[in-house]
């Protein structure tokens, strides 16, 4: 059975998805601003692996979700 993540995991887990998030806009940008096709080329290819990064930090998170605790705010 699959152990809770913890807070300090969590925040590991969230920051990395931004500076994976981050990676892509800036690849984005460079993509769709070069004019040299090999350019164009490596930006694509490094999106694609950092999108592939983000999606598997997702499914963590989403794999942790029936674990996490939850808050009666009566």
């Amino acid at each position: 059975m699959m152990e809770p993540i913890s807070t300090k995991e969590l925040d590991y887990v969230t920051d990395s998805m931004s500076n994976e998030d981050l990676i892509i806009k800036q690849c984005a940008v460079l993509a769709a601003s070069t004019q040299q096709n090999a350019t164009h080329s490596l930006c694509m290819d490094i999106i694609n692996v950092h999108n592939h990064h983000y999606n598997t930090l997702m499914q963590t998170l989403h794999q942790h979700v029936p674990m996490a605790p939850t808050q009666n705010y009566n």
